[in-house]
């Protein structure tokens, strides 16, 4: 086998393997949430007053009908709501609900334990190195024109 035979594979394992630890420390903490739900979200939260639905999709590498989908979902929960600009009709902007800013805090300290728990064991060198392939992945994809 060579070295780059099944590195998908230990990928995908290892993304199935984050996915489901969430969602188990979610159930258990009787969180209503899906991961999507979350990343979009926090990411919301992290934008603050100028969070639009365009640069949400963007930074989170999702279509815009997957993450209309899942902002129509927050907003139904009453986590968000969606509104458009005042200078620019054409854009949704986000905006958290307190009941969405509650359920943040609620979270915050279950993921940072999932992200200390996930480098446990891993130097910071070496975390350094693992994002530097990650990276050169990307690019080599991002790059890729069907050569053969």
């Amino acid at each position: 086998m060579d070295r780059t035979e099944g590195f998908g594979v230990y990928i995908d394992r290892t993304l199935k393997k984050v996915q489901s630890t969430f969602l188990q420390v979610f159930a258990e903490n009787n969180i209503d949430l899906t991961i999507e739900q979350w990343v979009i979200l926090q990411r919301v939260h992290l934008e603050g007053k100028d969070a639009s639905q365009a640069d949400i999709a963007k930074s989170n590498f999702r279509n815009r009908a997957t993450t209309s989908r899942v902002i129509s979902g927050l907003c139904k929960k009453g986590l968000l709501r969606k509104s458009r600009f005042r200078d620019d009709q054409k854009r949704y902007k986000l905006v958290i609900t307190e009941e969405g800013s509650a359920l943040i805090k609620q979270v915050m300290p279950f993921i940072k334990d999932l992200r200390r728990v996930s480098t446990l064991g891993i130097t910071e060198e070496e975390f350094e190195i693992f994002y530097k392939v990650l990276d050169q992945l990307w690019e080599n994809f991002d790059q890729y024109e069907g050569r053969s």
